[in-house]
């Protein structure tokens, strides 16, 4: 009898390309190396090195100069490397310039990000909004994907056909935009009706950067059962729940997490999910205050909410993952501040409690201080509540 061994996958092997430069400093490329490397492992290959290069301005043509290219070109040889990933969304000719002297698949951080959502989208709603964003991204490329033409040998009577389908294929790809942007125009329209029919009920939307427990808060919230993995957008579709917290009724909705350098594409495409950001009346900003860079999280939300008009709404900060906190030595106290003995009232100490308006630390996976933020929801939907109806007001 023959034994069958079980079929070992292996992941395709990555390196992760990146710039420093006056916007993406040098202190910081190790984090935004890092977020790159977590989306390559999200989408299900493994980077095995990293390169670097200090430049002023992305070189036109290669985007890095020509000795790191060198470099780089080595490295992937030596080491079998299937693919080159860069942090920055490369144009048409950078992208196909990089493959004829990488000789490997390259891919930028925009079309990585698509691939993800590719994966991730559960309805037809969200996998028709990401295809969408695929083609959009993919229309200006197509030049590109038609190099082998100019390869072979002989190339007498191959322009013709080769420019023919390429602007064939263009027509295409126009055309599969405009029936994509067709039927978005209805789902928005019918979605929009779903949420003028939500009545006068106060609006709440879960906000912030991916991977930072929303879809987890939504469920204790709601008693939902949301999905919530410890990856990058693990739910892309819009969940909404109706609740009760005292004698209040809610509409709570998850919405997509944001990322740093959200491509232009989902943001257009994704635009009736963030138009449950844009109608909401309050924003649960949620942060996971673990991750050694929130602060800088919490700049990339804000500037994605004032993006798309959002920026001025009533928020409540909620600083989540208070139990996988790391601290650092505090000098104010005399032992060295831990999990054990750091406490509500200690982070109500801090300078985040001091922030704009409402602010909670909570931990969504040990369900600990979620009567607080619950408490707090309630206050500030009775507010907006009394004000709508002003001769029905909330007791608080």
């Amino acid at each position: 009898m023959i034994e069958v061994k079980p079929r070992i996958e292996t992941k395709e092997k990555a390196v992760l390309i990146g710039i420093i430069n006056r916007d993406q400093p040098e202190e910081k490329i190790d984090e935004y190396l890092n977020e790159l490397d977590f989306l390559t492992t999200t989408a299900g290959a493994e980077a095995i090195k990293r390169f670097t290069q200090k430049l002023d301005y992305p070189n036109p043509k290669t985007f890095l100069g020509p000795g790191k290219m060198e470099e780089i070109k080595g490295f992937i040889k030596a080491n079998n490397v299937s693919i080159a990933i860069f942090d920055d969304e490369l144009s048409p000719s950078q992208i196909n310039n990089c493959e004829e002297i990488l000789e490997c698949k390259v891919l930028d951080r925009t079309n990585l990000i698509l691939d993800i959502f590719a994966g991730r989208a559960q309805t037809s709603y969200a996998r028709t909004q990401v295809e969408l964003a695929q083609y959009e991204y993919l229309l200006p490329r197509l030049t590109g994907m038609w190099t082998h033409l100019e390869r072979q040998k002989g190339g007498i009577g191959m322009r013709g056909p080769g420019e023919t389908q390429i602007e064939t294929d263009r027509r295409i790809i126009q055309q599969k935009i405009s029936l994509l942007k067709e039927k978005l125009k209805k789902i928005d329209k019918q979605m929009a009706t779903q949420r003028s029919n939500r009545g006068n009920l106060v609006r709440v939307a879960l906000v912030g950067y991916t991977n930072v427990g929303k879809s987890t808060l939504m469920n204790l919230l709601c008693k939902t059962d949301v999905l919530a993995e410890n990856k990058l957008f693990a739910t892309l579709d819009t969940t909404v729940r109706k609740i009760s917290i005292e004698n209040l009724p809610l509409l709570i909705t998850d919405t997509v997490g944001f990322i740093r350098k959200l491509p232009t594409q989902l943001v257009e495409s994704f635009k009736s999910t963030l138009d449950e950001v844009r109608e909401a009346d309050v924003l649960l900003h949620i942060v996971d205050i673990s991750h050694h860079s929130f602060e800088h999280h919490i700049e990339s939300v804000d500037k994605i909410l004032g993006e798309i008009g959002s920026g001025d709404k009533p928020t409540i900060m909620v600083f989540n993952k208070i139990d996988a906190y790391e601290y650092e030595p505090l000098e104010e106290f005399d032992l060295e501040k831990t999990k054990a003995n750091f406490t509500i009232d200690d982070w109500k100490k801090t300078w985040m409690s001091k922030m704009d308006g409402n602010c909670v630390f909570v931990s969504a996976t040990q369900k600990e201080n979620i009567k607080e933020l619950r408490n707090t929801l309630y206050k500030v939907g009775a507010e907006i509540h009394a004000e709508r109806f002003p001769f029905n007001n909330f007791h608080y």
